[in-house]
């Protein structure tokens, strides 16, 4: 089995453009009430992509085509905690093997969720976020002969102050 994504922003314009969003008659309401503005992704089909500009070639060796919903905020907090390798559990691990414990208070993921979700970094944008927070502590902490790390809501602000966050979204 092979799989291929990608992101193709603005291939929405694309999508309305064939359901013909600006129609005008007494059946376009009637055709519009049933299409979900808000996920026009749902409604992709290879044309779109031909006239997005992917080559048929390419297209044709897709014979299955679907959309990814953009991923919500419970969706988010629990890549951040609950699977095995979660990414808070791996910085955790990290900080461990240099003899720190590593504790992040719930509004601080709260708040790093929110930030993901502001500045639409999706699930890798949050290791991104991590890194962010917690990478002036893994290499001071261990040199300062601190075994403690309480990062809350004030810490991970901090840390993501202004500059930082835009790098981000540039970087999205």
């Amino acid at each position: 089995m092979f799989i291929a994504g990608g992101a193709f922003d603005g291939i929405e314009k694309k999508i309305a453009q064939r359901l013909n969003m600006q129609a005008v008659g007494y059946s376009a309401s009637k055709q519009e009430a049933q299409i979900d503005h808000q996920n026009l992704l749902q409604y992709v089909l290879p044309k779109d992509l031909k006239d997005f500009g992917l080559i048929p070639e390419i297209i044709g060796r897709l014979p299955v085509l679907t959309h990814m919903d953009p991923l919500d905020k419970a969706t988010l907090r629990s890549i951040l905690t609950e699977p095995k390798n979660a990414i808070i559990k791996q910085y955790q691990k990290l900080f461990e093997m240099d003899g720190i414990v590593l504790t992040v208070d719930e509004d601080a993921l709260d708040f790093m969720v929110e930030k993901a979700l502001e500045y639409q970094l999706g699930a890798r944008g949050l290791r991104s976020l991590c890194e962010s927070i917690f990478t002036d502590a893994m290499f001071e902490m261990p040199s300062n002969g601190q075994t403690e790390l309480r990062v809350d809501k004030a810490y991970a602000a901090k840390q993501l102050s202004g500059l930082l966050l835009d790098q981000l979204k540039a970087a999205s």
